[in-house]
């Protein structure tokens, strides 16, 4: 995993996080990185490996939530030929390139309990199988896994192995959100935009103007470092002027003419009222989607209206963000597994394609 990216900051809660990371480099020990979307897992997961012992031996990376969970243990594990149906030669895994290296297991809470068991044996015994092997291998592989979940919660929940994340949890590395780091948004803004004026050709960099700062130190940044690099990166290659830089869009999907809802994108057609409703009790008629609709044509019993409530509601924000549980459990402000427990209940868990 080679990087062009470069760690920046200076505020005293990132360097403390970076401080903790390069004592723990030196050390042959699990490291686990914790942080948000956006914050900068995979550069310190690299930092970790150039200032390990390892750092002239491979860093071989594997996101967990990329892979359908059926391949997931065959890319990690390696497979013989004839293991599965299209498996028509034998492959290394993960762990076999990463051999003597570093393994970074992004996205680590979205692995399934059986390949975590079998990942507990490759970090405790330091051996491997393939599937359809007979025998394990040995393997010499240093783990660096990220995810931006709370994994203590899910061992709770019982969605991940507590002797798991005993053995990985050696070190662990939190890195702060940008919105606890302001004083680092200038300088990146700096970092991000100089760039990107050499990219497209510009003879200087005239840096940003006051209102394009203002609104760059105001946002709340729920994409961290990642967003911000897009926004700035945006503002400068449409920057049409002469000063400074000093028009920021933050949402780049913000239009007029931007679909309204509904699977087709178009606009939802109202239900009319029956001819024979006054105007009055028209205006004081609930809208269709609010809670006292979905109340009212549900059952008569408190507990069955406030579930049928919540399980359209669920179904009406999954809908709206394309079956993504993490954008759907961002929008109505809960976590990952909280959205989870709740799919379950309602058993819309199949319907989100999970």
């Amino acid at each position: 995993m080679e990087r062009t990216s470069q760690v920046i900051g200076q505020s005293g809660a990132f360097l403390d996080a970076l401080e903790r990371a390069s004592r723990a480099a030196a050390l042959d020990r699990p490291v686990l990185v914790i942080g948000e979307r956006g914050t900068g897992k995979e550069l310190v997961a690299e930092r970790l490996h150039r200032l390990s012992p390892r750092w002239d031996q491979p860093l071989v990376v594997m996101n967990c939530a990329a892979l359908p969970e059926s391949l997931i243990e065959a890319e990690l594990f390696g497979h013989e030929a004839g293991a599965f149906t299209g498996a028509t030669k034998a492959r290394a895994g993960r762990f076999e390139e990463a051999h003597r290296g570093t393994l970074f297991l992004d996205e680590l809470g979205t692995l399934s309990m059986a390949a975590q068991e079998r990942l507990l044996r490759a970090v405790e015994y330091g051996e491997i199988t393939r599937i359809g092997a007979s025998r394990p291998a040995r393997v010499d592989v240093r783990i660096v896994a990220a995810t931006n979940e709370h994994l203590p919660d899910k061992v709770d929940a019982h969605e991940f192995r507590a002797d798991l994340l005993d053995r990985l949890s050696f070190e662990v590395v939190t890195l702060p959100p940008l919105r606890a780091r302001t004083g680092d948004i200038a300088v990146l803004a700096d970092h991000f935009g100089r760039r990107m004026a050499s990219e497209i050709g510009w003879d200087r960099w005239p840096g940003f103007g006051p209102r394009a700062l203002d609104q760059l130190h105001t946002y709340r940044w729920p994409g961290n470092v990642r967003e911000l690099r897009n926004v700035v990166e945006r503002a400068v290659y449409r920057w049409d002027g002469d000063g400074p830089v000093d028009a920021i869009e933050i949402d780049p999907f913000a239009s007029p003419f931007r679909p309204q809802g509904g699977a087709g994108g178009g606009p939802r057609r109202a239900t009319p009222a029956p001819a024979s409703a006054s105007a009055s009790s028209a205006a004081d008629a609930p809208p269709e989607d609010s809670p006292v609709a979905a109340c009212e044509a549900g059952p008569s019993d408190f507990k069955s209206r406030v579930a049928q409530f919540e399980r359209e509601l669920l179904a009406r924000a999954l809908a709206d963000h394309r079956f993504n549980q993490r954008a759907t459990a961002e929008a109505l402000g809960l976590s990952y597994d909280q959205l989870r427990h709740a799919l379950r209940r309602h058993e819309l868990i199949n319907a989100t394609g999970s």
